[in-house]
């Protein structure tokens, strides 16, 4: 009886031991498919996950993500690819339509000199209107590919943020006064700055300004905090929160009669982004702000 149980024992103990060490090498194959999965997504290569261990199931779950790994990396090589395609597209557009439109622009300039009936001089007034806008839709196309493009670096320096922010509402001024908005400033009297490009900012407050002439009910209320926050805030009926979500996208206007491209947000969230920013839209009780942290 003794001898039986002592036989007993050692059998638990083997089958124990075999357990742990079983279990060991599961959990350090988990450990390495972790690891090489994360290593794999970050380098961008053709490498797979391999591991160490013998165990199948373990193997069977290496060899899951490592078909998922390749289907992810298809379907981004083809997004890349797609964006490359359409970047290049729109700049050769771009290119394509300045042209003509230079031409038409000087041709409009020579008839101002000559004599038209009064009903003609409507006309060409309406032609040069519609040919400055399609000029400005060509030239925020090509911006957008450029600032899009992975060359394109900012230059950085100390800048007052809050001087930048005034002078864009004054160059906006006239524009928010048609509109009939007559925008509330709250800016701090102590300096904020930051390490970014003047250029750029300037850029993105003005196109957050040009987008709450859009789709503002005549009132702007634009508020900085010293943190280096600022709040774009103005009532807006005719949107929704999913739209309002939306707005960053690119080509993506709420109304497709504006006079736009819908790249004028999605400009100002790339350049806060690469000047290590953040830029937000939140649409709540019938009012939209658009929010940049710096």
């Amino acid at each position: 009886m003794v001898f039986w149980l002592s036989v007993t024992t050692v059998i638990f103990a083997l089958l124990s031991a075999a357990l742990t060490v079983k279990l060991i090498l599961i959990r350090k194959g988990i450990v390495e498919i972790r690891d090489k999965f994360g290593q794999r997504l970050q380098s961008g290569t053709n490498t797979l996950i391999d591991i160490s261990t013998r165990d199948k199931k373990v193997r069977y779950l290496a060899d899951d993500l490592n078909r998922q790994l390749t289907v992810l990396r298809k379907e981004h090589n083809r997004y890349e690819t797609g964006d490359r395609e359409l970047k290049e597209a729109i700049t050769n557009i771009s290119h394509d339509l300045r042209t003509p439109l230079t031409s038409i622009y000087g041709y409009l300039e020579l008839l101002k000199d000559e004599e038209v009936s009064p009903s003609g001089r409507e006309y060409l007034a309406a032609i040069k209107e519609r040919t400055e806008t399609l000029k400005s839709l060509t030239e925020e196309l090509f911006r957008y590919t450029i600032v899009t493009g992975e060359t394109e670096e900012l230059s950085m320096e100390t800048v007052d943020v809050g001087r930048v922010l005034e002078s864009s509402i004054g160059a906006y001024y006239a524009v928010l006064k048609q509109n009939g908005i007559t925008p509330k400033i709250e800016i701090p009297e102590i300096k904020v700055e930051r390490l970014l490009n003047e250029n750029a900012l300037s850029r993105v407050f003005g196109n957050i300004l040009s987008n709450a002439v859009k789709y503002s009910d005549g009132d702007l209320t634009v508020t900085m905090t010293a943190s280096g926050t600022i709040s774009f805030s103005n009532h807006a009926a005719g949107l929704t929160e999913v739209q309002a979500a939306r707005l960053f996208d690119r080509f993506y206007t709420v109304n497709t009669a504006r006079k736009s491209t819908g790249l004028g947000l999605s400009i100002a969230r790339t350049l806060t982004e690469k000047m290590g920013g953040e830029i937000t839209a939140e649409y709540r009780d019938g009012v939209l702000t658009v929010r940049v942290r710096i």
